[in-house]
């Protein structure tokens, strides 16, 4: 009998057998095998615009009903007026397994926005 996780091995020569990976890296082979790749011409077609929240709802239904099989799903948030936050979740303890952008990217963007913001009112400053 044929699982997604035993197929793993077969694809990928080498990485070792699929006893010997620890859950993470079970889960990261079967989310590559199941998400297009950069170069794929789905990521290629959309490469001109970034995916809004409408165009990634479906494409996230369908992932979390193969993933739920293995007790995590994607959620999506996006606040008004800030970036799009993808988290995996553990769907029994509740816990973020991944976030992406990571919780330090996105503290980094905000103090540069604020330093950017600070930087333009001094320019202003100095030009009255």
């Amino acid at each position: 009998m044929s699982s997604a996780i035993t197929d793993i091995s077969q694809t990928a020569p080498n990485t070792a057998p699929v006893n010997q990976l620890n859950p993470r890296q079970r889960l990261e082979g079967l989310l590559q095998q199941a998400l297009p790749s950069v170069g794929s011409t789905l990521a290629q077609a959309q490469s001109n615009q970034a995916p809004g929240r409408t165009d990634l709802e479906e494409p996230l239904q369908r992932v979390n009903e193969v993933m739920n099989n293995y007790g995590v799903q994607f959620e999506m948030s996006e606040p008004p007026g800030e970036r799009l936050i993808t988290r995996l979740v553990d769907i029994e303890s509740g816990d973020v397994i991944r976030q992406i952008p990571p919780e330090e990217v996105l503290r980094m963007a905000e103090k540069i926005m604020e330093m950017t913001q600070a930087a333009r009112g001094d320019l202003v400053n100095l030009q009255a």
